[in-house]
C-alpha cells in the first residue's frame, strides 16, 4: 500500500513539474485524481447547489471548498475525450468537427443557435482558423432580458457584432492565453483581454473559461461563463463617467492619481461609492481629504498592483496594494470579500488597463489613521475608553509623534472608575516619540508623556517594556504608532528596597535584609531580579530553623543572595526552560505553567513589582536548590538575548495587577513621578 501511495505521489510531482501553465497544472492534478475512474477522466469540484465546476489543485481538493462553500466531487471526461458505452472511463478521442458543430457538443448550443440567426454559421463551418470564446447556455440565460432582446431583435448587426467580439482570427490554446495578454477580436479589432491566474483560472474580459481547449477542425472553442462586451474606456474613464463615484473622482484628482489610472497597466480598483464616503465621520473625512499624504495612502490602499477579476477568486489570499500593505481578497459563495467583509456591490467593470469593483465601505489604512483610530480598530477597546476618559483625546487625535502602549482588554480587572491615579497611569502608557518595535533594543530608555523613564527588555521569547510585553504586530499611523501589550504597565517606583518596605507582605524580609547588611545593595543603582520571600515563606520555616537563620548573618546573606541575581527578568521573559544565575548558589530553574511562573518548582504569587534598579517577584516559600536529577538539562534562556520570539506573550497573568498598580499610587512611601 505504501509503495502505491509513493508511486502515485511521485507520478503527481513529475506530472505537475512538466505542466506548462497553472491551468495545465490543475488539469493534470484533476487527471490524476480521476484516474481510478478510467482513462482520461478528470475529477472536478462542484459547488453544492450550483452548476459551477472547477478543475482542482491540491489545496482545493483537501479543503473541499470553493469560496467557503462545500463541494462535491464529480467525474467527467477530460477535454477532448468521450465515453464509449460499456467501457470504463473516457477512452475515445472526440472526433474533430468544425466550430459550429463543436458548439453543440460542448454545452454551448445557445451560441450555436444565435450563430445560425446571425448568419455566422457559414463562417464557422468553413475554412479558416478561429478561436471562439463561446458563452455557455447558462451565460446567455443570465443576460438581462432587455439586453438579450436588443441583440436578437437586430441579428444582422448587433448580434453578429457581439458574436464576432467573442472570436479571434487565429487558433489560441489555453497555453497561449498568457496572463496580461490581449488579442484583436473579429469585431473592429477591439481587443479581448486575457488573465491567467496562479490557481489555474483563466479569464477573458473577466469571464472564466469553464471548458477550455475544445479543438475543432477549423479552430478551437473555449466555453466561458458569461457573455462578454467590448471595452474602450480605461479605469479612470469608468470612474469619471459614473455619478456614484463623484467623491472618489474628486479625491483622486486632489491626490494627483488621475494620470496613473489613465496609464497602461493591470490595476484592480476597489472604488468606494459616494455612499461609502458618507459613512465616514465628517471630521475624519475632512482630515484625510486635507492631508495629501494620508489621502494618497488611502486611495492607494484601494488599488491592487495586479488585475483581479472576481471569477479568479476561489479562496482568500493577501494581495499587495499600491500603498504597500495587503488586502485580504476572498469570496463567500457568490460574494467577493475584502478583509472578510462582503462590501462589494458591483464586480468586474472592465477597463483597458484594469478592472473596477464597487464597494460601499471606505477602507482606511493604518497609515492614514490617528492614534485613537488605530486603537479603536484593535482589540484594546477598554484602553481606548480609558485614554479618552483620562482627557488624552487631543494627544490621540493630533499631529504629535507618539507611541501608545495599549493593554489588551483582558489585562484590565475590576470596576474601572477614572481617578487622578488612573489618569496618571494612562498618561504613562503613551511614549513621547513614534517608535517601531523592530528598532527597540535591550536597555533602551523611553520617556512617557508623564515624564517617567521606561526600560526595554529583549528576551529570547519576548520583547517587553517594563512588565508589559508586545502581544501583537505594531500598528503604524499617520503620525503615531500603537503597541498592543499583554499587561497594564507597572512603572518603576523607587528602589527594590522601597518596593519591599511599601508592602506589608515583606516586613520580615526587610528585617532580614537589614540584619544581613544588604540594604545598600538593594538601594544602589543597577539591574537586579529578586524572588522575594513573603512573611508566609519565613513563617513556614520551623521556629528553631528560622531563629538559627536570623542569628547567623552569613547564612542569612547566603540564603537571600540565592534569591537575588543580576539582570532584570520580568515574567514575560520566562520561557519553558529558563535558567537564572543567583548571586550565590546553583542556577535557578524557571518555567511557566497555566500562566504562572515557577522558580525551582516554587510558584511566583505576585510578579513584576517594578523598581528603578530591578524587579521583585513574590514567593510564599523559601527557594531551595533542586536535587541534581531534577535540574533541567536544556539550554538556559539568557537575559538580554537579542533573539526575540513573540509566541509566548501570555506567559504570565496576574488578575489583581491593575488594582495593585492603582492602589500603590496612593502609597506615601513611593513617589509616582520619580
Amino acid at each position: 500500500m505504501k509503495v502505491c501511495v509513493l508511486v502515485l505521489g511521485l507520478s503527481l510531482v513529475l506530472t505537475l513539474c512538466v505542466a506548462r501553465s497553472p491551468y495545465q497544472a490543475v488539469l493534470q492534478h484533476s487527471r490524476i485524481r480521476g484516474r481510478l475512474q478510467g482513462p482520461n477522466v478528470c475529477a472536478m469540484l462542484q459547488v453544492q447547489g450550483t452548476d459551477k465546476k472547477y478543475f482542482t489543485n491540491c489545496r482545493q481538493w483537501y479543503h473541499r471548498k470553493i469560496c467557503g462553500q462545500p463541494t462535491v466531487i464529480t467525474y467527467e471526461c477530460c477535454p477532448g475525450y468521450e465515453r464509449i458505452p460499456g467501457e470504463k472511463g473516457c477512452p475515445a478521442a472526440l472526433p474533430l468537427v468544425n466550430i459550429y458543430n463543436t458548439l453543440g457538443v460542448v454545452g454551448a448550443s445557445t451560441t450555436q443557435v444565435y450563430s445560425d440567426r446571425a448568419k455566422l454559421r457559414d463562417e464557422i463551418e468553413g475554412p479558416g482558423s478561429f478561436t471562439f470564446f463561446a458563452p455557455s447556455n447558462q451565460a446567455w440565460a443570465a443576460l438581462p432580458a432587455e439586453i438579450l432582446d436588443a441583440l436578437v431583435s437586430n441579428v444582422n448587426i448587433e448580434l453578429l457584432n457581439a458574436l464576432h467580439y467573442h472570436m479571434v482570427n487565429r487558433r489560441l490554446t489555453s497555453e497561449e492565453l498568457k496572463h496580461g495578454s490581449s488579442f484583436s477580436s473579429m469585431y473592429q479589432d477591439f481587443p479581448v483581454h486575457i488573465h491567467h491566474y496562479s490557481n489555474g483560472v483563466v479569464t477573458v474580459n473577466c469571464a472564466r473559461l469553464i471548458k477550455p481547449d475544445q479543438h475543432a477542425t477549423n479552430g478551437i472553442v473555449h466555453v466561458v461563463d458569461r457573455v462578454i462586451t467590448a471595452i474602450s474606456n480605461n479605469v479612470q474613464s469608468i470612474i469619471e463617467i459614473d455619478e456614484n463615484l463623484e467623491t472618489l473622482r474628486t479625491a483622486i484628482a486632489a491626490a494627483g492619481l488621475t494620470t496613473i489610472l489613465e496609464s497602461e497597466g493591470q490595476y484592480t480598483v476597489f472604488a468606494p461609492t459616494n455612499e461609502a464616503f458618507e459613512k465616514i465621520p465628517q471630521e475624519t473625512l475632512n482630515r484625510i481629504l486635507g492631508d495629501p499624504v494620508a489621502l494618497t495612502d488611502l486611495l492607494n490602499y484601494h488599488i491592487l498592483k495586479q488585475m483581479q477579476c472576481a471569477e479568479s477568486i476561489v479562496s482568500g489570499s493577501p494581495m499587495e496594494t499600491r500603498q504597500g500593505t495587503v488586502l485580504e481578497v476572498g469570496c463567500d459563495g457568490d460574494q467577493m470579500t475584502l478583509n472578510g467583509k462582503a462590501i462589494i456591490t458591483k464586480k468586474d467593470q472592465l477597463g483597458t488597463n484594469g478592472v473596477v469593483h464597487y464597494i460601499n465601505e471606505l477602507l482606511i489604512p493604518d497609515s492614514a489613521k490617528t492614534l485613537l483610530e488605530l486603537a479603536e480598530g484593535s482589540s484594546v477597546a477598554t484602553a481606548s475608553r480609558l485614554f479618552v476618559e483620562a482627557g488624552l483625546r487631543p494627544h490621540l487625535t493630533g499631529l504629535e509623534a507618539l507611541t501608545m502602549l495599549a493593554p489588551l482588554d483582558n489585562a484590565f480587572k475590576g470596576n474601572l472608575v477614572m481617578t487622578p491615579d488612573l489618569r496618571k497611569l494612562m498618561i504613562n502608557h503613551i511614549l513621547k516619540e513614534q517608535l517601531s518595535s523592530m528598532s527597540l533594543y535591550h536597555g533602551q530608555e523611553l520617556e512617557t508623556l508623564g515624564g517617567l523613564k521606561l526600560r526595554v527588555f529583549v528576551y529570547r521569547n519576548n520583547l517587553c517594556i517594563e512588565n508589559a510585553c508586545i502581544a501583537a504586530h505594531d500598528k503604524t499611523g499617520r503620525y503615531s504608532s500603537l503597541f498592543t501589550v499583554n499587561k497594564v504597565l507597572t512603572p518603576p517606583m523607587g528602589t527594590i528596597m522601597d518596593v519591599l518596605k511599601a508592602d506589608d507582605r515583606f516586613s520580615g524580609l526587610v528585617d532580614a535584609i537589614q540584619t544581613a547588611g544588604m540594604t545598600e545593595l538593594l538601594n544602589q543603582q543597577g539591574a537586579l531580579t529578586f524572588f522575594a520571600p513573603t512573611n508566609d515563606a519565613f513563617n513556614a520555616l520551623p521556629p528553631s530553623e528560622l531563629s538559627k537563620l536570623l542569628g547567623d548573618h552569613q547564612q542569612l546573606s547566603a540564603l537571600l543572595r540565592h534569591h537575588l541575581g543580576e539582570g532584570i527578568l520580568v515574567s514575560g521573559g520566562v520561557g519553558s526552560h529558563t535558567r537564572f544565575n543567583p548571586l550565590q548558589g546553583e542556577k535557578l530553574e524557571l518555567g511557566v505553567r497555566n500562566y504562572t511562573v515557577y522558580v525551582n518548582k516554587i510558584p511566583v504569587v505576585d510578579a513584576d513589582l517594578m523598581a528603578t534598579n530591578g524587579v521583585v517577584h513574590a514567593v510564599n516559600n523559601i527557594i531551595k536548590p533542586l536535587p541534581p536529577k531534577e535540574q533541567a538539562d536544556g539550554p538556559g534562556a539568557s537575559l538580554g538575548s537579542a533573539s526575540v520570539s513573540r509566541s509566548d506573550s501570555r506567559s504570565f497573568r496576574d488578575d489583581n495587577l491593575f488594582q495593585k498598580v492603582i492602589k500603590s499610587r496612593s502609597s506615601k512611601t513611593l513617589n509616582f513621578s520619580q
